[in-house]
């Protein structure tokens, strides 16, 4: 019993018996695009699950571990490398798999998934943690060690009083989340109609008016195509490299020794902080080449998977394994962005290396581009910036809500904080 008068319960003692807690396939082998998809731990980050692009495991190996066949409702828990982070599965994660590094929680029902996850994120439970990795080779938690982790467990109706606040923010942060995806795909779909698939000017070389769209708007547009080096392109519309529109800023390297996990000087953008839009680390090294980035820039990572993305967390810096694309003119910000992705793209497919694909100055200088008229570009600019700017409002209430979150989060848990005072909170800020 903790001292506010609350119970705690080992972690084994929540989970489904029949299923127990375990962990993933340990040798998954090569992606098998027909296969079944596994979530790895890279994926789980920011309380979800991040699994647009699956490793999919050959079917004979799954079929192997089915005791870790999600079936919807438990609990994940990284175990090796980025320990300590936590997703609840969706519905729609049913049948998927998880890689060794992850763990599978079943927890009961009448205990709720969410509400271990809620206490496994209080500074406490990362504390312990921490504290029982095994660091011999790479960071691990054993299944063992898990199973003993103590959970905070008010009587069901505190619980019930605690979720609903909690779960009243994750809610609205994730709803806000819907609809950035949302936003990002009207952007999508107008560029892909305009600049690629080339609609507007289709419908005038067919003596048709383009569909949804005004006269004024329309007159933007050729009516002809012509041949280029990247093939039929509207007439006056031009081929170049990305440095016609845009400038390219490259992050600097900081030294890890002055890294911080608080607030101390300046957030450090890495790689994995692209998806969750969150930096993890600070930095106080003031560097002479920094690259500081705001919300609304435009970020490449440069090992791995590269995507042209959207940053719409707070201020940060880059470091050296990242780049900034800063458009020419502003009004093109959303251009540069999304016209970027396929060249991106055909990097990613040719690009030989023996363990991570690198993207360098010299592929970057290699983008061939299709660059249309600056008026229709201004326009398309002047419809995006509108979904942009929402975008980036909804990502700032995000993280007001989330750090409300988090400040309420260990104080309820522990019984700190009452339940009426805490409502009081949530109903001010939502």
């Amino acid at each position: 019993m903790d001292a506010n008068g609350y119970p705690s319960v080992p972690l084994g003692e929540l989970v489904d018996p029949a299923r127990g807690i375990t962990y993933g396939i340990v040798q998954p082998g090569q992606h098998d695009e027909a296969g079944v998809p596994i979530v790895r731990v890279t994926d789980v980050r920011d309380g979800r699950i991040h699994g647009a692009t699956p490793l999919r495991v050959a079917p004979e190996i799954e079929k192997k571990h089915s005791r870790t066949r999600l079936r919807g409702g438990e609990l994940l828990l990284t175990l090796v490398g980025t320990v300590g982070e936590t997703a609840v599965v969706p519905n729609g994660f049913a049948g998927w798999n998880t890689a060794r590094a992850v763990g599978v929680v079943p927890v009961r029902e009448e205990f709720g998934a969410r509400w271990v996850a809620w206490a496994l994120q209080t500074a406490s439970a990362r504390k312990l943690i921490k504290d029982r990795l095994n660091t011999t080779v790479q960071a691990t938690l054993n299944l063992r060690d898990v199973a003993e982790l103590p959970i905070s467990l008010p009587d069901r109706s505190t619980r019930n009083a605690i979720s609903a606040i909690l779960g009243a923010l994750d809610d609205k942060i994730d709803l806000n989340r819907r609809m950035n995806a949302t936003l990002e795909e009207l952007a999508r779909t107008l560029f892909r109609s305009w600049f690629v698939d080339f609609d507007p000017v289709k419908a005038k070389a067919e003596g048709r008016q383009p569909e949804g769209m005004d006269a004024a708007t329309a007159a933007l547009f050729p009516s002809r195509f012509v041949d280029s080096e990247l093939g039929r392109i509207p007439e006056g519309w031009g081929v170049s490299d990305v440095y016609a529109i845009a400038a390219v800023d490259y992050g600097a390297p900081y030294a890890s020794s002055r890294f911080s996990a608080t607030p101390n000087g300046f957030p450090l953008i890495r790689i994995r902080d692209l998806k969750s839009q969150s930096a993890d680390v600070w930095t106080d090294e003031t560097h002479p080449r920094e690259v500081r980035v705001t919300p609304g820039d435009c970020i490449v990572g440069m090992d791995g998977e590269f995507r042209a993305t959207l940053w719409v967390g707070q201020e940060s810096v880059l470091n050296q394994r990242l780049c900034r694309f800063r458009p020419l003119r502003p009004s093109d910000a959303t251009f540069v962005r999304l016209a970027i992705e396929p060249a991106l793209a055909y990097v990613e497919r040719t690009e030989v290396a023996t363990t991570v694909i690198h993207l360098g100055k010299s592929d970057i200088d290699e983008f061939r581009l299709v660059v249309p008229d600056a008026t229709v570009r201004d326009r398309f600019g002047a419809l995006a910036a509108h979904w942009t700017e929402r975008e980036l409002v909804c990502a700032a209430e995000s993280r007001t809500l989330a750090a409300l979150r988090d400040l309420l989060l260990p104080k309820l848990i522990s019984g700190e904080l009452r339940v009426p005072d805490a409502e009081k909170l949530v109903e001010a800020a939502l």
